[in-house]
């Protein structure tokens, strides 16, 4: 499904016209201003899958926080908007088919770092009350129990599933099962996969940070899968080749002035892996 059809940047006139009104002694950087005009992207248009291809500096990121900041897009993470960042944004266009969900959002790199930490101090509030559970274990199958009254049930309770389980089973039924314990890259898929529902526009950066290759995969598939059956649109900022070659997506290479669309395989960044993996294609056989 498309949503945004597309999105229109000012060009170097408008944006010369902007900064006239500006007194430029009072301020060090105008960004946005500057930053996709240089690189020749003067608009974009949309396919259920649209992916933002470039380097550190290409501009991929101002060009996702301005479509999400001008649609007025969900996000968890704050992020350090410039004082012209408003002022940017008025000057850009854009068109919608139909409605857009109030569940859109943008997914950056900060959200899912943020959630990872969070669930990080969680497993570690987990790991230290496993530590109590397995103390409490010994504790309960060391020496005889005496109930002296209905206050000391509870612990008699504890002391038999002691002396009638193993560690790990008593351990599992008395530690929180609702916790999640994973890796980052886990927790970052999971994140993911949690925050995307049906019939929304999302978009995201860098998704494949914290991924490992099997999981960028995975998530591939997943946002193929999103796209096709479940009526979501996606704007992807990435130089992971294991989303840049999703099947019937459109690829905006931000490396190249001015900006265009290429196929995935003529990629810079995709050509140095094709290159550097065929130099030693005869490591892999035999």
């Amino acid at each position: 499904m498309v949503y945004l059809t597309s999105f229109s940047f000012p060009d170097a006139d408008r944006e010369f016209d902007f900064r006239l009104t500006v007194k430029r002694t009072c301020f060090s950087s105008l960004y946005p201003f500057g930053v996709l005009s240089a690189k020749g992207l003067l608009s974009l248009e949309f396919e259920p899958v649209t992916l933002l291809y470039g380097g550190n500096g290409s501009g991929k990121t101002t060009a996702l926080n301005v479509i999400a900041e001008r649609l007025r897009l969900r996000r968890d993470t704050l992020y350090n908007r410039s004082s012209f960042f408003e002022d940017y944004c008025a000057l850009t266009r854009y068109e919608l088919r139909g409605r857009l969900s109030a569940d859109s959002r943008i997914i950056t790199s900060d959200d899912v770092f943020d959630f990872t930490l969070s669930l990080r101090h969680v497993n570690q509030g987990v790991d230290r009350r496993r530590e109590e559970i397995f103390e409490e274990y010994a504790e309960n199958r060391r020496g005889p129990f005496q109930l002296r009254s209905l206050q000391d049930y509870d612990q008699l309770k504890k002391v038999n599933q002691a002396r009638h389980m193993t560690q790990s089973r008593y351990t599992r039924e008395n530690l929180n099962p609702n916790v999640r314990e994973q890796s980052n890259g886990e927790s970052a898929f999971f994140y993911f996969t949690g925050r995307i529902g049906e019939s929304c526009l999302y978009l995201l950066d860098e998704p494949e940070n914290s991924l490992s290759p099997q999981k960028q995969l995975e998530l591939a598939g997943f946002i193929e899968d999103s796209a096709r059956f479940f009526g979501c649109q996606f704007i992807i900022a990435t130089h992971s080749p294991f989303l840049l070659s999703m099947r019937g997506a459109r690829v905006y290479d931000l490396d190249d002035e001015p900006v265009r669309v290429k196929r995935w395989t003529e990629l810079g960044g995709v050509r140095a892996y094709y290159d550097f993996f065929k130099a030693r294609e005869s490591e892999f056989e035999g």
